[in-house]
C-alpha cells in the first residue's frame, strides 16, 4: 500500500486526516495507553509495539498497524528511528 491509499483508508475508517510523526533512534516508551485509537503506516525505520499479552508487532517501511484506544502497550523504536503516517479516532 502506498501513502495515498493509506490516507484514503484512514478517511474511510473514521481516523480523520493523517499526520506524519517521527521518533528518535532507540526511543523506548514504557507501558502506557492512549485515549484514542491509532492506525499507522511506517514510511521509514522500524517500531515494535508490545501488547499486554506479550504479543509483539514489529513494523517496517510499508507496514501498517492499528491499535484501539486504552490498550496497554510499550513502544520500541529501531536503531534508525522511525517515521510514520498516523491517523487517530
Amino acid at each position: 500500500m502506498n501513502e495515498a491509499a493509506f490516507r484514503e483508508q484512514l478517511q474511510q475508517n473514521g481516523y480523520g486526516e493523517g499526520v506524519i510523526k517521527e521518533m528518535a533512534a532507540n526511543y523506548h516508551e514504557d507501558t502506557h495507553t492512549h485515549d484514542f485509537g491509532a492506525s499507522i503506516m511506517v514510511l521509514s525505520g522500524k517500531i515494535s509495539v508490545t501488547l499486554e499479552d506479550g504479543r509483539v508487532e514489529t513494523c517496517e517501511a510499508g507496514d501498517t498497524f492499528a491499535l484501539d484506544a486504552n490498550i496497554p502497550h510499550t513502544e520500541q523504536v529501531g536503531p534508525d528511528g522511525v517515521r510514520f503516517l498516523v491517523g487517530r479516532k
